[in-house]
This record gives C-alpha cells, sequence and structure tokens, in this order.
C-alpha cells in the first residue's frame, strides 16, 4: 500500500494528496506495517521467550537431590515471572516520568529535537529496569548458590536490557535524520538520482549489520563469562545437571532482558505509524482550504493558527517517526534470535538424551547432515525475502493500476470512498496471497527437515537464526536510511517536486519493503520454525524409535515436494502479468477476483 500510493507521487501530483484513492491504503498500511505486526512480534517473542527459559529450567535443572531439584526449579520460576512484571511496572513508571520531564521542556517551547524524548524514554527505561532488577533479585534469589548468583543472574539480564537501548543508539547513526550515512544518500542522490541513492541504502544496511553483529555477539560474550565465573555453588552451572547448560540459559536471560525494555520498544516503534499518518490526515482533511477556518480555530481554541508551521512540524516529527520505528525492528529481530538459541538448545537437550557426549558428538560439521542443514537455512532465508518482495512488488503494481486509471484530478477535491476502499482491498489480496504461499512453505519444510534428520534439522535451525538476524537488520536499517533521506530532501532542503525529491521516492519506495515487509517478517519465521520445530522434531523421533524410519523419510520427501509447490507459487503464481496489445489485462487481477 505504502510502495503503490508512493510512485504515484511522480504523476504530477503530491504525497498525500485527497484526490489520490491510494492514500487510505498508505495510512492502512502505516497501522499494519509499523504497528500491529511489530506488536504481534514482540508479544510472540515474550511467549517463545518464556518458553524456552522454562523448558531449560525444568529439563536441565537437576541438582542431587529430588527435594533440591524442586526447590531451585520453583526459585527460578517465580523470579522469571516476578522478572517479567517488574519490567512491565519499569516501562509505566519511566514513562510517566518522562511524560512529566517532556512536558517541562517542551509544552511551550517554539522548536524542538522530536526525537529527545523518545530516546531519553528508551534510556531512562533501561536504567529504572536494571535498577529495579538487581533489586527485585536480592529479595527473591539471596539465598540460591552461595549467595552471588542473584547478582550474576542479575547482571546477565541487564547486557540484554542494555542492549535494548544501546541498538537503538546505533540504529540512529545509520537512520537518523542527522546521521551522516543518511547524509550520504541525499549526496550521492544529488548527480547520481535514484541508481546511487540505492547503492547509498544499501551501504548504510550492511554496515548497520556489521556494527549491530558485534554489539549483540559483545553482550552475549559479557553473558557467556559471567555465566561461568566462579567455582562451586557459585558458578551458574552449578544449577544444572551439565555445565553446557548454564551458558545456554544464560543467553536466554539476554533475550529476557532485551524484552524488559519490550512495552517502551512498541510504543516508540507505534510513534512513527502516529507522525506518518498525522501528515496524511492533515492534507485529507484540506483544513486550509475551508473558509473562516482561522477565525474559528481563534475562537475556539484561542490561537493564531500558522498552516506552513504546522505543516513544517509534522514533516520534522515524521522524521523523527522513522528513525525510531527503525530502532524497534533489530530490537525485535535481536530478541527472536537469542530466545532462538536457548529454544534450539531445549531441542538438543531432547535428542541428546539429556546431552550425552555420544549423541552430542553429532552436533559437529564433521558429521555431513548437520553441515548441510547448516546450508540449507540460509537458502529459505533468501527465498522468504524473495518471496515477501515479490507479494509487495505485484500488490503495488495492481494498486497503481487501479489509482490511474481511475484517479481525477480535475473537478474534484477528494477521491471517492468507493475508490480507496478498492485500493485498501486490493492490498489486503495480494498481502493474503503472498502470506498464504509463504506460512506454506515455511510450515512444510519445517516438517520435512524435522523428519528427514534430526541433527540435520538442528543446524538448519541455527542457520536461519543468523541468516535471519543479518538479512533483517541489513534490510531495516537500509530502508530506514532511504526513508529518512527522502524526509531530509523535504524538510531540510524544502526541494519537493524536483529531480532530487524523486531520486529519493525512489530509495523510499525500495525500501518500504525492505523496513515493513521482509525485515520484520523474517522475526515470526524463525520463531515458528523454531517452536513448531521442537513438536515436529519430537513427532519424528517418537515415529523412528517405534521402528518407522521409512516411513519417517517417505513423509520427509512428501512434505517437501510440497513447500516446493509453494516455493514455486510464490514467485510464478505472484508474478505481474504482461497485458494484451488491446491493453486489457491478459489474466484477471486482484481487482476482479476481489469483486
Amino acid at each position: 500500500s505504502l510502495v503503490g500510493s508512493e510512485m504515484c507521487i511522480r504523476d504530477s501530483i503530491k504525497e498525500d494528496d485527497a484526490r489520490n484513492p491510494g492514500v487510505i491504503a498508505d495510512c492502512t498500511g502505516d497501522n499494519a506495517g509499523d504497528s500491529v505486526g511489530p506488536s504481534a512480534d514482540g508479544f510472540e517473542t515474550y511467549g517463545v521467550t518464556g518458553v524456552a527459559l522454562i523448558t531449560v529450567i525444568l529439563l536441565a535443572a537437576l541438582p542431587e537431590s529430588a527435594a533440591d531439584t524442586q526447590q531451585t526449579q520453583v526459585s527460578l520460576l517465580v523470579w522469571i515471572f516476578m522478572m517479567r512484571i517488574m519490567m512491565v511496572i519499569a516501562s509505566g513508571v519511566s514513562y510517566l516520568i518522562n511524560e512529566g520531564m517532556a512536558k517541562a521542556k517542551y509544552a511551550v517551547a517554539d522548536v524542538m529535537n522530536f526525537e529527545h524524548p523518545l530516546t531519553v524514554l528508551v534510556w531512562l527505561t533501561s536504567i529504572v529496569s536494571v535498577v529495579m532488577t538487581y533489586g527485585v533479585s536480592y529479595l527473591l534469589i539471596k539465598d540460591l548458590g552461595d549467595g552471588t548468583l542473584w547478582w550474576k543472574l542479575s547482571t546477565i539480564i541487564t547486557c540484554g536490557t542494555l542492549a535494548g537501548a544501546i541498538i537503538p543508539e546505533l540504529v540512529k547513526v545509520f537512520t537518523s535524520t542527522e546521521s551522516r550515512h543518511v547524509d550520504e544518500v541525499v549526496t550521492a542522490s544529488r548527480e547520481g538520482g535514484a541508481s546511487l541513492n540505492v547503492l547509498s541504502g544499501l551501504t548504510a544496511g550492511n554496515f548497520s549489520a556489521y556494527w549491530l553483529g558485534i554489539t549483540i555477539v559483545g553482550l552475549m560474550g559479557v553473558a557467556y563469562l559471567i555465566s561461568i565465573m566462579g567455582e562451586g555453588q557459585g558458578n551458574v552451572a552449578s544449577l544444572f545437571v551439565n555445565p553446557l547448560a548454564a551458558p545456554v540459559f544464560a543467553f536466554g536471560l539476554v533475550a529476557f532482558g532485551f524484552l524488559g525494555m519490550g512495552p517502551v520498544t512498541i510504543a516508540v516503534d507505534s510513534y512513527g505509524p502516529v507522525t506518518d499518518n498525522a501528515q496524511s490526515v492533515y492534507e485529507l482533511s484540506m483544513i486550509e482550504t475551508l473558509p473562516g477556518i482561522k477565525e474559528e480555530l481563534k475562537k475556539d481554541f484561542n490561537f493564531d493558527v500558522d498552516f506552513e508551521k504546522a505543516k513544517h512540524f509534522l514533516e520534522e516529527n515524521d522524521g523523527a517517526g522513522n528513525t525510531f520505528k527503525a530502532t524497534a525492528k533489530p530490537v525485535l529481530i535481536g530478541t527472536a534470535v537469542v530466545g532462538a538459541t536457548t529454544m534450539i538448545f531445549s531441542i538438543v537437550v531432547l535428542l541428546t538424551e539429556g546431552l550425552q557426549p555420544a549423541l552430542l558428538a553429532k552436533m559437529s560439521i564433521l558429521h555431513p547432515p548437520f553441515l548441510l542443514g547448516l546450508i540449507t537455512g540460509g537458502a529459505v532465508i533468501y527465498w522468504f525475502t524473495g518471496a515477501s518482495t515479490q507479494a509487495v512488488s505485484t500488490g503495488a503494481y495492481r494498486a497503481v493500476e487501479f489509482i490511474k486509471a481511475n484517479i481525477k484530478l480535475d473537478g474534484v477535491a477528494k477521491a471517492s470512498l468507493a475508490d480507496s476502499k478498492k485500493v485498501v482491498e486490493i492490498c489486503t489480496v495480494y498481502a493474503q496471497k503472498g502470506m498464504f504461499n509463504i506460512f506454506m512453505t515455511v510450515f512444510f519444510s519445517t516438517l520435512a527437515f524435522a523428519c528427514l534428520e534430526s541433527y540435520f534439522f538442528i543446524g538448519y535451525l541455527i542457520s536461519i537464526a543468523i541468516f535471519g538476524l543479518y538479512q533483517a537488520i541489513f534490510m531495516a536499517n537500509a530502508g530506514g536510511a532511504w526513508d529518512n533521506a527522502k524526509k531530509v530532501v523535504e524538510v531540510k532542503l524544502k526541494q519537493k517536486g524536483t529531480p532530487l525529491h524523486a531520486a529519493s521516492v525512489v530509495g523510499d519506495t525500495v525500501g518500504d519493503p525492505f523496513k515493513d515487509t521482509s525485515s520484520v517478517a523474517m522475526n515470526p519465521v524463525i520463531k515458528f520454525t523454531t517452536l513448531f520445530g521442537l513438536l515436529a522434531v519430537e513427532m519424528a523421533v517418537q515415529l523412528k524409535k517405534s521402528g518407522h524410519s521409512d516411513l519417517t523419510h517417505l513423509l520427509a520427501v512428501a512434505f517437501f515436494v510440497t513447500s516446493m509447490f509453494f516455493v514455486y507459487r510464490s514467485f510464478y503464481g505472484m508474478r505481474i502479468h504482461s497485458e494484451t496489445p488491446g491493453g486489457a489485462p491478459k489474466y484477471p487481477d486482484a481487482v476482479k477476483a476481489a469483486a
């Protein structure tokens, strides 16, 4: 919907022009792509991470006696749930404090930095969460182990909480309107047009993947070192029957700490579509054309309105929204990957019958199925990127096709409600078509690889987590850089309608499926595959134990062939079909199908 609406900007109409039937679809897409989708992602991550940690505690927390086992498990489970409650409270308290500070500073200000209150909120929440983490941990688990585990476990969680604040700062380096990378995109576009605009955005995305990846590895490394610190009862490994469980539990706690910033992450992410849609609502209202509106506003609200200043504030605030909705995506994908690590360990515990050394030897690249699984995961991630982008391309094409055929520029002030609804319908149809193909492929691939060979499946899970992490970060931040490069051209340079602006619009439309489709949707793909994989691989193991190995291999072939059918369909069934010489569509399009 975003791409379809913005592609019409080039046809002599401004962005959010009330005569464009695609503007309502654009607003709907903002809500779906930048608010509802990431919020669902965050909720799902809460569930998956919680399940992963609980599974590790129940499967691996086995000290010497049964009484010790139950006491340790109960203590850790109560602590985990209280940490979650505490983090929600910390987010709420931080929000109220930040609201008071922002009102005191900016209530009567004529100029403000729209990013500043959001930055303060993120860091304030992080600090409050860290303080409360240590305080609640001391009250609940101060007697665990030798009396030092409470602060060690708290420090591990803090690694994740700090990541929730540090990663947004790094993302701003590549996507903020003040960023040198965004400035580079704008500069490249001056002489190089859309081509160099796109290349500069790709560069920003690639560099961001490096810096964010190193940061995540560094914080996970600190968590690992703390998990092996100390001796005897002072070591986190003392909580588990096998010391290998301690670092994995620590990684799960890092993801848990990430989620301590969850409510605020969702809040700053949703700030983006609010500011974006505020601009659209302003243009759709056509308030400037209403007779006597300035006098009416003066009478009702007792202030003199300045419409030009209002539009400038809306556009500048939209730049801040673009930045912060970009910061949320790497945080969410980071939690998914780190949480998936813990869930994968739960599957490993199951397959190795409690981490038996003889079975653990198969978790190596010297075991060919494991190596082949590592390679296969990357193939699926790149297919997914293409399939999701293809759905956007085809849907946007049909939306533009409809808009160009039905838009009325003369004699009307606004697009008809029926035309606006039809554009929303077209975009929805293609989104659902794309979603169906993608889900069925992921579903049957998971079943196929789980039935094929258990250690192949473990390699596959590890691979999609790692490939997915970097692909998602790259695409999210490249899209953010393109988005705010256009905002710089519009707000700072005041060059709407120029060739520079046209080049920036091209980059922005390329970035929309990058940041709002492929990158964010990588998150549920990883989590679904891991969570559903736990059930699928257990089913396959039970079938093999009951003497049905041949059946599992037959099922693997059948499931894989089915998945390949949907892979084929995700492109060839979603292609933009050519038109006949008479100008009519060669095949029924989404408009006719929906009708």
